[in-house]
């Protein structure tokens, strides 16, 4: 079996986004003036991001025993992605209507549907995934206890981890997460997560570091355009983001992550990752879409410049 750079384990869904001029209120109806419908889920988009930028990219998933799990699956395949990991379940593909305004903020819904059918048991038949990667990402829209199971295998087999938080959940077993390389959460999460306030930036350093002295090896609180916060217990700084003109923010937080993976896999210390990172999420949130903005290598250098 090939070896990969990232082996990512999670989510896959259905991205249904609606773009609007502004949320109904209860009872009313209102016209929204556009609609995408896309493949999307964090696992999938942070997969799609490593291997468009040319990472050998291997993913553990379910996907619906239905029309949108085939094009799932072809998605992948046409993205370079192994699926040997890719299973078909019992239930529903996962689906997420999104909501975007005005301002390119976004609302966003989940239905796991097979992503909830992604157990403990069944990473125990990729062992050979596993411990042949040179980083696993891990998000939250698949059950807790299969991230749990992942993080063990890959401590077994010295392979680092990447764990983004999303959607936030207040049980997240800390003692896994201190186990993890990399806590990648954003300051919603990380408010969530701590039960502190990240109203500001002194406010997220404090509920960074009280992380930090839970023993969490490395924070990267991805503040939007503000950049990245990364915290471990011998540095602090904020690395700074490309400054753009945003009209779509959907799929921005897993773009990152997925592209840090990439160029952590592949050479880049921290910060240099980070910052490669940063101008990659930058890119995707000039354009409309969740996979659809990812831009491929050898688009990147012109769209940077």
């Amino acid at each position: 079996m090939n070896k990969s750079d990232v082996l990512v384990i999670g989510s896959n869904m259905i991205d249904l986004i609606s773009y609007i001029n502004r949320m109904p209120v209860e009872g009313e109806t209102v016209e929204a003036p556009d609609f995408q419908m896309g493949f999307g889920g964090k696992g999938a988009n942070q997969a799609v991001a490593a291997a468009r930028l040319g990472s050998k990219v291997s993913f553990i998933s379910m996907v619906g025993n239905d029309a949108f799990g085939q094009q799932q699956l072809n998605n992948f395949k046409n993205n370079n992605i192994d699926t040997t990991g890719v299973g078909i379940g019992t239930k529903s593909s996962g689906a997420a209507p999104i909501f975007v305004d005005k301002s390119s903020d976004n609302r966003i819904l989940i239905i796991k549907g097979a992503n909830n059918e992604l157990t403990p048991e069944i990473l125990d038949k990729y062992v050979d995934l596993i411990k042949g990667t040179k980083i696993i990402v891990l998000q939250q829209e698949i059950p807790l206890e299969t991230n749990y199971r992942a993080i063990d295998l890959a401590n077994l087999y010295h392979v680092p981890v990447l764990l983004n938080p999303a959607p936030a959940n207040k049980s997240l077993d800390i003692n896994h997460v201190k186990k993890v390389d990399f806590f990648s959460p954003n300051e919603t999460e990380l408010a969530t997560l701590t039960g502190m306030p990240t109203n500001n930036m002194d406010e997220i350093k404090k509920a960074a570091h009280h992380m930090i002295k839970l023993g969490v090896k490395n924070m990267l609180v991805t503040l939007g355009s503000k950049g990245v916060l990364w915290m471990n217990e011998n540095n602090s700084q904020i690395i700074k983001a490309l400054k753009v003109n945003a009209i779509d923010t959907t799929g921005a937080g897993d773009s990152f992550i997925g592209s840090f993976a990439h160029y952590y896999a592949n050479g880049d210390d921290i910060p240099t990752a980070i910052k490669h990172a940063n101008q990659y999420a930058a890119i995707t949130v000039t354009r409309r879409g969740t996979q659809k903005s990812y831009p491929k290598a050898d688009e990147l250098s012109s769209l940077v410049k």
